[in-house]
C-alpha cells in the first residue's frame, strides 16, 4: 500500500510540475514542462544522489578515515542483508544523517561530524540503522527524485515571476495563473513532498530498531537530534530545502514553524513508537537480525551487532594509546582522516 501512494504522490509532482508549465505557457508550456519532467525523472534516476551529496559536500570515508562509524555500517549492513554502501561524512555541527541511492546496490548513507561528536556510539548506530531501513524500503529512490522535482517545481515558480508577465505568453489564467505558478505551485510540491517523507518515517524507525536489535538506542538517538537542530544551523540544507526530507530530522531553522508543514513526523510521537516497540522486544526474547553462526565469540554466545557485544571492546595494543584514532577516526598523532 505504501508503494502505491508513494507511486501516486511522485505522479502528483509531475502532474504539478505540467501545471506548472502550463499556466506560464499554455498547452505548450505543459508539453515542455512534460518533457523536462521526464528527462528530470530520467536523469535523477542515474545521478540525483551524487547531486545530493554535492549540495551538502559530502566526502567519502572508509576504514582508514572513520573506523569504528564505517564499522557500524558494515556491521549494520550485513544484519540488514544489504551489500556495503558507500559511507560519506558531512562537515556540519548539526548530528543529523540521511541516505541516498537508486537501489541497494547503489545506496549511500551520510552522516554529520555533529552526530559523531555529539551522539553516543550506539545512538549513532541506531541513527544509521534507520538510514539503512530507508535504502532496505527502496525508499532513497523516491524521496532523491522528489527533491529534484520540488527544487524544479520551485525554478519554475521564480522563471514565472519573471517572464510571466509577458503579453505574448499563452497563459490561459493571465495574472491569476501567474500568481498560481508562483505561491501556490510551490506550496504544493512542498506540501507532496512532505506526505512522501511523513509515510515513510515510521516505517524506517521500526525496520531501523529490528536492525539494530534496540529501538531505544534510536529513540535515544532522534531527542537528542531534536533539540540540537533546533538550535544548530546546517547552512548546506537550508540553501537546499527541497532536500530536508531526507534527513532522519527536518536540518531547516523553521521546523518548530510547526507540524501542518513539517516535513517529518512530530519526533515525540516517534519516540513513543519506538519505547512501545522496545516494551514488544522485551516481552518477546526472540532475537531478530541475529549474526550468523561464523559470527557468534567462543563462547556460543551472539555478540552485539557489530561484533562489539554492545560496547566497544578494548585497544588491541593498550601500550601504545597515542597511536590509536579515537571512535570516529579523527587521529591527531597518526594518518589524517577528512575531518582531522
Amino acid at each position: 500500500m505504501n508503494m502505491i501512494r508513494t507511486a501516486m504522490l511522485l505522479a502528483a509532482m509531475t502532474a504539478l510540475f505540467m501545471g506548472v508549465g502550463y499556466l506560464i505557457g499554455g498547452s505548450g508550456g505543459m508539453m515542455i514542462a512534460f518533457v523536462l519532467a521526464a528527462g528530470m525523472n530520467l536523469f535523477s534516476y542515474w545521478n540525483a544522489d551524487k547531486m545530493v551529496l554535492r549540495m551538502h559536500h559530502a566526502v567519502e570515508a572508509d576504514e582508514a578515515s572513520a573506523p569504528e562509524f564505517y564499522e557500524i555500517v558494515r556491521g549494520l549492513s550485513h544484519n540488514a542483508g544489504l551489500p556495503m554502501p558507500k559511507v560519506y561524512l558531512i562537515k556540519s555541527d548539526q548530528p543529523n544523517a540521511f541516505a541516498t541511492g537508486r537501489n541497494p546496490q547503489n545506496a549511500a548513507v551520510a552522516a554529520t561530524t555533529g552526530l559523531l561528536e555529539r551522539l553516543s556510539y550506539e545512538e549513532v548506530a541506531g541513527v544509521m540503522a534507520h538510514e539503512l531501513a530507508h535504502v532496505k524500503n527502496r525508499d532513497t529512490l523516491i524521496m532523491t527524485i522528489t527533491a529534484t522535482l520540488a527544487g524544479a517545481i520551485s525554478m519554475l515558480g521564480n522563471f514565472a515571476f519573471f517572464f510571466g508577465g509577458n503579453r505574448d505568453n499563452n497563459n490561459p489564467l493571465g495574472f491569476v495563473g501567474i500568481l498560481a505558478a508562483m505561491i501556490v505551485a510551490p506550496l504544493a510540491a512542498m506540501l507532496v513532498q512532505m506526505a512522501i517523507s511523513r509515510t515513510r518515517e515510521y516505517s524506517a524507525d521500526r525496520l531501523g530498531a529490528e536492525i539494530c536489535g534496540a529501538p531505544l538506542w534510536l529513540a535515544s538517538a532522534l531527542d537528542k537530534i531534536a533539540r540540537a537542530a533546533g538550535r544548530i544551523p546546517n547552512q548546506d540544507a537550508e540553501r537546499n530545502p527541497a532536500t530536508a526530507h531526507m534527513f532522519i530530522i527536518n536540518p531547516l531553522s523553521g521546523e518548530r514553524m510547526d507540524n501542518l508543514f513539517s516535513t517529518h513526523p512530530d519526533t515525540a510521537n516517534r519516540i513513543a513508537a519506538l519505547e512501545a516497540m522496545a516494551d514488544e522486544f522485551a516481552a518477546d526474547p526472540t532475537p531478530r537480525a541475529a549474526p550468523p553462526d561464523e559470527a557468534r565469540n567462543e563462547t556460543g554466545a551472539s555478540p552485539g551487532p557489530w561484533d562489539r557485544a554492545g560496547k566497544k571492546s578494548p585497544p588491541a595494543k593498550a601500550e601504545e594509546p597515542k597511536s590509536r584514532p579515537n571512535p570516529w577516526g579523527r587521529n591527531p598523532t597518526g594518518p589524517k582522516g577528512p575531518w582531522s
